[in-house]
């Protein structure tokens, strides 16, 4: 496939800067399938789309206070991104000006002197190997840089600018596990009142792992999609939620993310470990029958699964949307994709 067929125009005025407030306030478009019309409601309509024999699945995943800003010894400004662990005591990170840091430059906190980040060296596409320490105690692990929460700030994507809304917009009311450096930008639209709402329907609500990187939001830069390398991202699929998944009548689920655990672990039998499942056109659906979804940027492996989802109807319902007003991206409104009627055939296979 090329990846013009992945092209739209997508004015920054559609961007949504911050989040609707309250949250379930969102607009949500709803497509049940080429044989029906897409209608317009709100994510506070979602129980009236689901009912028993449903599986609501969330993912869990907590977005870490990863952006430091620092201050190297001459007194200049540094931001570092701290991606990942790299299993060795230290961090792939995003050093900002990383050209004028030198390895073994010691950074300290702008605000807070007990923040210490030493720079190492240049690992490959522009990242560098740092190691964190926050009152002398190392900083190694997503466990641990929970210690950075207050000290750190949240890294809202770029095409965001300073958001008004507090920093806990920018996290699920569920998210339990820190790991992510971007949000599941879906499950910011659940309150914990709908989620209430959603179980008075008879839907089992589970719960799913994947560590939200940035290459997420990353536009493919090839123009065939069998040339893009895709993202490595690491998940957790409980086997009660698996179970019950596989019992479900239908499995809706909450986000790209979301889709991306069930259907890796489904793909490989195994329920916990890294992914670089890049779901395209003809991809066989194992788990997934319907998902709520955000709007996603042209030329994203996002919107080439919504194309793998729904098939090139996607433009109509991006077309309508734009139209409508419906505002774009993390902050923006979602749609409810339902391929259940297609998918029954293959329903039981999962069985």
């Amino acid at each position: 496939m090329r990846m013009a067929e992945f092209e739209y125009d997508l004015d920054p005025s559609r961007i949504a800067q911050d989040p609707a407030d309250p949250r379930d306030s969102a607009r949500l478009l709803v497509d049940r399938g080429p044989d029906c019309e897409p209608h317009h409601l709100r994510v506070s309509d979602l129980p009236s789309l689901l009912g028993p024999g449903d599986v609501l699945v969330v993912n869990e995943t907590r977005v870490l206070a990863a952006r430091l800003r620092l201050r190297k010894p001459t007194g200049g400004a540094v931001e570092v991104l701290l991606l990942r662990p790299d299993g060795a005591g230290g961090w792939e990170a995003l050093v900002r000006r990383s050209r004028r840091v030198p390895p073994g430059t010691v950074l300290s906190g702008e605000t807070d002197p007990r923040l210490s980040v030493t720079v190492g060296e240049t690992l490959d596409e522009g990242r560098r190997s740092v190691t964190v320490s926050l009152g002398g105690d190392p900083v190694t692990t997503t466990a641990e840089a929970t210690v950075l929460d207050g000290v750190g700030e949240l890294p809202l994507p770029p095409y965001i600018g300073r958001s008004s809304a507090p920093e806990s917009r920018y996290q699920t009311v569920y998210a339990a596990r820190p790991g992510s450096v971007a949000a599941p930008t879906a499950g910011l639209h659940l309150t914990d009142e709908l989620l209430v709402g959603v179980a008075a329907r008879g839907v089992d609500v589970c719960t799913v792992e994947l560590v939200v990187g940035l290459d997420t939001f990353r536009p493919v830069s090839v123009d065939d999609t069998s040339e893009h390398i895709m993202h490595t991202e690491s998940y957790r699929v409980p086997p009660s939620t698996m179970a019950r998944c596989t019992a479900a009548e239908r499995v809706v689920a909450v986000g790209t993310t979301t889709v991306r655990a069930l259907e890796s672990a489904a793909l490989t039998g195994r329920l916990e470990g890294d992914t670089d499942l890049f779901v395209t056109r003809g991809h066989h659906w194992r788990v997934v029958d319907a998902m709520m979804t955000n709007f996603h940027m042209p030329r994203s492996t996002l919107l080439v699964m919504i194309d793998a989802f729904v098939g090139p109807r996607w433009r109509d319902l991006y077309d309508s949307a734009l139209a409508g007003d419906y505002r774009f991206l993390s902050f923006g409104d979602a749609m409810f994709l339902d391929r259940s009627l297609s998918a029954a055939a293959s329903r039981s296979s999962r069985r």
